[in-house]
């Protein structure tokens, strides 16, 4: 499919963007969910600076995808290793 044209908005700003039409959902979706922490950090916190706003907000979904890579990476390691210990008790098994 081809690409739509898009205006999002991010604390106050708006970014037009070209994005394909499957992405659209995606990226409306988070634009919404880091405006909502930008709002969630500006009521909670003594910080009014956009700057500082989407830059708290940046640091915490950077923190999240780290975390999620280094548990998925834990997980296939896991997972190999699960692997690796069936194919030798199989080998073993047919060894016979």
């Amino acid at each position: 499919m081809g690409e739509i044209s898009i205006k999002i908005t991010i604390a106050d700003r708006i970014y037009p963007l070209k994005v394909s039409m499957e992405e659209e959902e995606i990226v409306r979706r988070a634009a919404k969910i880091i405006n909502e922490r930008i709002k969630d950090y500006q009521e909670n916190y003594a910080v009014r600076d956009k700057q500082d706003l989407l830059s708290m907000a940046v640091l915490h979904y950077a923190t999240a995808v780290l975390k999620a890579e280094h548990k998925v990476q834990h997980q296939d390691t896991t997972v190999a290793d699960k692997v690796e210990e069936l194919d030798g008790l199989l080998n073993g098994f047919f060894a016979r």
